[in-house]
Formats: structure tokens, C-alpha cells, sequence
């Protein structure tokens, strides 16, 4: 079968055409997932990112609350190779707003786009980076609900993320319900990373989050604040049986790992306590005070912040 040979000057004419055919963005990303190159009308998604220093991710094209998930996808698509993973098809996503209208759009507001990506293999079948296609739709309710929900999850481990948290938090303020919210996170997470990369990191979180949901109670509200910290909500729970319970979960989590591989011999974590009272930020803020507390005391500790602020803030300088 003849193959045809077309030049670079070729495929642009190519694309000007399909562009003006059908309003479809070709896109061009390396193995990493950053933008190489994209047709023009990618102005209409956002800025030209030919005139940028550094290429931006695929994924910044993505209102920030999808952004995580679609970097998951394409992630897994330029690791695909032939395993037949090697295809995103169609995924949809609201895209992102510009600085002046940012504010007040919600997703069902915004252009929506569906990507779909084909990865590019060299010859020794290594990607070498990947084609995407962008297309402007009109999302369904169907749509809009599925991507409510994953806007809501944290895209490595699956549990509702810090805007999920806020909201319920929200709500027991609003009923004056009683209860704590305790802070986790694992200690020396940045030694980890330095000395074995991001891939074990994400490991680590991924374990501590099962492990986490095998230690809440069916009432319990656990969440991924960020990155490296979880969030439980303990409702109408005191303060001494609060931190009884985080007590014996930092404990059992240490003793599990010390039989873990080792790479995490040792692992531990650590815990700050808040009642929930005032607002969301509040709440959240004196838990957040309250884990730095317990990280500078040399980590597997709870700690409650002290009310007053100078004490918090004294501690902040130290751990520092």
C-alpha cells in the first residue's frame, strides 16, 4: 500500500482549511502533556499561546475545578502506549474564563468544549506526544451533572474535595450543629518527594486516603483539602473524644508501616483539631493552625490552636 508523504507546510495549509470547514482547534502537545503547537482559532479558547515563553498544559484549558481530571486523563493517555489505553474520546469539560469574567459564570454559562486525543509513537513505539482535537458543544444536563460531580472529587484518590467539604461545612454551620474538624496530613512528605519522586508521593497519598476511609465512622465527612491534606468532619464529638479517636488513628497508621515496604518504614502523620464555629474559613483555619502546632512539636502529635492568634502566629514563625 503507498504511503503519502506530507510536509509540515502541507499539514498547516491542512488545518487552515479544516478550520475554516469545520471550527474544530488542533492541538499538538509533547509526551508531558504541555502545548506544542495549535491552529489558530485557539484564540478562541484562550490566548495564543504561541507568543507564550513557557507552554501552558492542555489542561489549563479547563475551568480550574475540571482542570485536575482532565490532567489525570491525559496523563493516563501519553502513559497508554499500546495497551490500548491510548485514546481519550471525547472527554467535555467547561473551559476556562478569562480574568473579567470570572467572576459569578458558573459552568453551564461557558463555552463547553469535547476533546478527543490520539497519542503520536516514535519508532522505537515510544510517545513521542500526542494530537487533540477541541470542539465547541452544547452540553446536556446529563453533561452539566456528571461534571458538577467530578468538579466536586479529587481526581488521585476519589474523595470529595475541598469545595464538596466547604459546602457540607457550610451547611452544619448554617444549622448550628456541634462537632470537630481534625486536619491530617503525612510527615516529611517533602523529604519523601525529594528522595523518590512525585510518583511515591502519590502513592503515600493514595494509601493514606484508604486507610482514612477505613478508619471514619458512617457519620464522618472525610475530604482531600489539597494536595497532601485530608479533612474529617466529626459531628457533635467533643473535644477529648475527638482527640482520642485521631490519637488511635495516627497510631495504628505509624504501626501499619512500620511492616510496609521499605520505602515508607517509619511513615507517620500528624493532626490539628477545630471546632466548628464561626464560618467555613474560620473552622478551617484554626485546624490549619492547629497542625502546624502539632508538625512543630516533631510531628505524630494532635494539637488544638489556642484561641488567641499571637500564640498561633508565634508558632507559624518557629515551624517556619
Amino acid at each position: 500500500m503507498m504511503q503519502m508523504r506530507v510536509s509540515v507546510a502541507e499539514m498547516a495549509v491542512l488545518h487552515g482549511l479544516l478550520e475554516e470547514t469545520t471550527g474544530d482547534i488542533f492541538i499538538r502537545v509533547d509526551p508531558a502533556g504541555f502545548i506544542e503547537t495549535a491552529s489558530s482559532n485557539i484564540s478562541l479558547v484562550s490566548q495564543d499561546y504561541s507568543q507564550l515563553l513557557l507552554k501552558p498544559h492542555l489542561s489549563d484549558l479547563a475551568d480550574p475545578l475540571h482542570a485536575g481530571v482532565l490532567r489525570e486523563q491525559i496523563t493516563r493517555v501519553l502513559a497508554g502506549g499500546r495497551d490500548g489505553s491510548e485514546s481519550l474520546d471525547w472527554l467535555k469539560f467547561p473551559a476556562k474564563c478569562s480574568g473579567s469574567e470570572a467572576g459569578g459564570k458558573s459552568s453551564q454559562n461557558r463555552i463547553w468544549y469535547a476533546l478527543c486525543l490520539r497519542i503520536i509513537e516514535g519508532e522505537s513505539v515510544c510517545v513521542t506526544g500526542a494530537l487533540g482535537l477541541l470542539r465547541v458543544f452544547e452540553p446536556t444536563p446529563s453533561d452539566m451533572s456528571e461534571a458538577r460531580s467530578i468538579a466536586m472529587v479529587d481526581p488521585l484518590t476519589g474523595l470529595a474535595n475541598r469545595h464538596a467539604f466547604s459546602a457540607s461545612l457550610r451547611g452544619h454551620l448554617g444549622k448550628k450543629e456541634s462537632g470537630i474538624v481534625t486536619l491530617f496530613e503525612v510527615d516529611r512528605m517533602r523529604a519523601f518527594f525529594m528522595q523518590y519522586g512525585q510518583g511515591t508521593v502519590d502513592e503515600i497519598i493514595r494509601g493514606f486516603a484508604q486507610f482514612l476511609e477505613a478508619m471514619v465512622q458512617d457519620d464522618f465527612e472525610l475530604a482531600q483539602l489539597d494536595a497532601e491534606r485530608f479533612c474529617i468532619l466529626l459531628p457533635d464529638m467533643s473535644r477529648k473524644a475527638a482527640r482520642r479517636w485521631v490519637q488511635e488513628v495516627l497510631e495504628t497508621f505509624s504501626s501499619l508501616t512500620l511492616v510496609a515496604s521499605p520505602r515508607l518504614k517509619g511513615l507517620s502523620a500528624s493532626a490539628g483539631l477545630a471546632r466548628i464555629e464561626g464560618s467555613v474559613d474560620t473552622t478551617l483555619r484554626q485546624a490549619e493552625l492547629a497542625l502546624v502546632m502539632a508538625r512543630a512539636r516533631g510531628g505524630m502529635q494532635v494539637a488544638e490552636c489556642p484561641r488567641t492568634d499571637a500564640v498561633c502566629a508565634r508558632v507559624i514563625r518557629k515551624d517556619a
